[in-house]
């Protein structure tokens, strides 16, 4: 019998991200939904992960948390959805670089800049991401190459990219340039994505209800 996949949620979150995952996975899951103020700072929860903040995922006794991370696993735990290049395919290289400059430089400076914190020009050296104009400088000619960041096929790296720049257009905190506005829409087509709004945007209106 295959290991249960339990996934923690709130859909006002980034677990956004791994409900997409694990929609392409394809893999049957349970979803706990968890609310900011109670259950994710419950010692219950807490014992999950001690940060008390959402998404993680549980799979048979293996926990893991952080967005990035969650994709990462899945990808590796089912091979055969193609979601990652496997062990040793020259793309692995590139699949790591910019799932993880997603989850590094871009969410740092897109979440600087929505605080309003800018990094004096003189400390930009001391930030790993540089200023975020750089960041978006790169991320442009990454998807401005090809279809997709690792190879001619969809994997975890364009998912976790894909939402940091979808988001990040829809709420001001990147600009729309042509390049990523033609990445997103593609990638907003997948019937994974599609499924996962739905679900996560039926949740979304059911806990306002209940408010």
């Amino acid at each position: 019998m295959a290991d249960e996949i339990v996934f923690y949620a709130n859909p006002m979150s980034r677990a956004r991200i791994v409900r997409w995952m694990l929609e392409e996975v394809g893999e049957p899951y349970r979803t706990e939904i968890l609310d900011y103020g109670t259950t994710m700072k419950a010692p219950a929860y807490l014992a999950i992960n001690p940060m008390g903040k959402v998404p993680a995922l549980k799979h048979g006794d293996t926990v893991v948390t952080e967005a990035a991370a969650i994709c990462a696993y899945l990808a590796d735990a089912f091979p055969a959805k193609r979601l990652a290049p496997p062990p040793g395919d020259q793309m692995r290289g590139p699949y790591y670089r910019w799932l993880f400059f997603a989850a590094g430089p871009l969410e740092a400076a897109t979440t600087n800049k929505a605080l309003g914190f800018i990094v004096p020009p003189e400390r930009e050296r001391m930030a790993g991401y540089g200023t975020l104009d750089h960041v978006l400088d790169t991320i442009e000619g990454a998807v401005s190459k090809a279809d997709y960041l690792a190879g001619n096929h969809f994997t975890a790296a364009d998912l976790y990219l894909g939402c940091q720049l979808g988001w990040g257009m829809q709420f001001g905190t990147i600009e729309k340039r042509p390049a990523f506005e033609r990445y997103w829409q593609r990638l907003a087509k997948r019937p994974a994505w599609i499924r996962a709004s739905e679900i996560d945007e039926k949740l979304v209106v059911g806990m306002k209800k209940a408010e």
